[in-house]
């Protein structure tokens, strides 16, 4: 690889960690454009694309870079576990949710880790079986007790497929403890607080949830977050009825 490309790579990883994404993306592309083939910025590449598709040409786009990153030399095997992670998502996106779920089971058969028992334990609650999604967010927790997305993810499986509201409600909860900006947690906690007629609070957990940055992980997608808080925020400006 030549030096300029190299150099190319660095300053475009280095905008991407002060958050010049634009400028990151650009520059990305314009590597990805010229053929040079780097796990090092393909990965990170993918990752900016996958935040930011919503149609089926991004989606297919990402799927192809990640094809051809399995060819880049610096594919190290902790590089290869984010691009297969990085991989399902994007096939998941294009209607495959078998071979996403087939992709990340390979990759925990060979080594279980956060980032599968996280995105595989969302991908079973997206199936609608909810005995497996439970079994396996289970075997998760024992994993990791404190990992919020599994906590967050039994809590959905809860509350979406076993329509136990009040088991859901502790795993949320917990999850919040421990990372208090987390998305989908926030709409759902916000679900509890409306029906319990704390208004304010529910806004206000919705505000934080604008506020952050959507994955295509993320059950909630900004848009259904801002439904929410305009319909709530309706609700609030309404007068009291008086008896």
């Amino acid at each position: 690889m030549k030096f300029k490309d190299r150099l190319s790579i660095r300053t475009a990883l280095l905008k991407h960690q002060r958050g010049q994404q634009e400028e990151a993306l650009e520059m990305y592309a314009q590597l990805y454009d010229k053929g040079v083939v780097q796990a090092s910025y393909m990965l990170s590449y993918s990752v900016l694309l996958l935040r930011g598709a919503s149609t089926e040409e991004e989606f297919r786009r990402v799927r192809e870079i990640l094809v051809k990153a399995q060819k880049a030399p610096d594919l190290t095997d902790e590089r290869r576990q984010q691009l297969l992670m990085n991989y399902s998502i994007a096939v998941w996106k294009l209607g495959e949710l078998d071979r996403a779920i087939s992709t990340l089971e390979a990759s925990h058969n060979k080594g279980p880790n956060s980032l599968t028992y996280e995105a595989l334990g969302f991908l079973y609650i997206e199936t609608g079986d909810a005995q497996k999604a439970l079994d396996y967010n289970l075997e998760a927790l024992e994993y990791d007790e404190d990992d919020p997305i599994t906590l967050d993810n039994l809590g959905q499986t809860y509350y979406r497929l076993l329509g136990d509201r009040e088991t859901a409600y502790g795993y949320f909860r917990k999850a919040h403890e421990i990372r208090p900006r987390q998305i989908d947690t926030l709409y759902f906690l916000a679900k509890y607080d409306e029906e319990a007629g704390r208004i304010s609070e529910a806004l206000e957990k919705l505000e934080t949830a604008l506020e952050g940055k959507f994955s295509p992980l993320n059950h909630v997608d900004r848009a259904m977050v801002r439904q929410a808080y305009e319909r709530l925020s309706t609700l609030a400006e309404k007068p009291a009825v008086r008896d």
